[in-house]
């Protein structure tokens, strides 16, 4: 029960994730390609239905997931070789065929995952088209910036959990599949508050300081 209560988590907090991405990238395309509109479309109450939709949008499908999982049955030990509970080692322990259930996972992937990517990569075309049209380098390199740490937090978030799961089976092994789950678990939420606070003007003066006092 335990494993079944982590692995439902792991399950909806990575799918928040992935919705808070994409909605991210929905406020720079506003922010860019409508600057005039910005505090219209994005008033609070629009920016707190968002963040409850990223927040609650996945809950059912991926506690359906975990019941489903968990519904199959294991004849192997139930100690599984990994540092948490994951579904391709889960899998792993289960009897008989499991491909209906593999297949169910990558139909709920491509509904949490990979729809939220193209969303974000349709929006980021939309912000690179405006970009290049505007008539100055400064104009450019400002609204480049204000996407980058935005961009770099999605290919670590989309880049990891691409080569995690969408591996062919055949590659996999315990140390390799343990290595890229410690990346994108802890490695990629690390990051994340540092990316985007040396965004912070702030931060960044403080940072220097204190490159220049050592």
């Amino acid at each position: 029960m335990s494993c079944a209560t982590q692995l439902c988590f792991f399950l909806i907090l990575g799918t928040a994730e992935s919705f808070l991405l994409a909605v991210m990238s929905y406020d720079r395309y506003v922010a860019i390609c409508k600057p005039l509109h910005y505090p219209l479309v994005m008033n609070p109450k629009k920016c707190h239905q968002l963040a409850a939709g990223a927040w609650l949008g996945g809950m059912p499908v991926q506690v359906g997931q975990t019941w489903q999982i968990f519904s199959l049955h294991f004849c192997h030990s139930n100690q599984i070789n990994h540092f948490f509970c994951d579904i391709p080692p889960i899998l792993k322990l289960a009897c008989g065929d499991t491909s209906v259930h593999e297949m169910s996972v990558y139909v709920v992937v491509v509904l949490v995952a990979a729809v939220p990517f193209v969303f974000i990569l349709a929006s980021y075309s939309k912000i690179i088209g405006t970009i290049l049209r505007l008539p100055t380098a400064q104009g450019c390199t400002k609204a480049f910036s204000t996407c980058s740490s935005h961009l770099l937090v999605v290919v670590l978030f989309f880049g990891s959990g691409s080569i995690t799961y969408f591996r062919p089976t055949s590659s996999h092994s315990a140390g390799t599949d343990k290595l890229l789950s410690l990346f994108y678990t802890i490695v990629t939420p690390m990051f994340n508050p540092v990316i985007y606070s040396l965004r912070n003007q702030d931060v960044l003066s403080a940072l220097r300081r204190l490159l220049l006092q050592t």
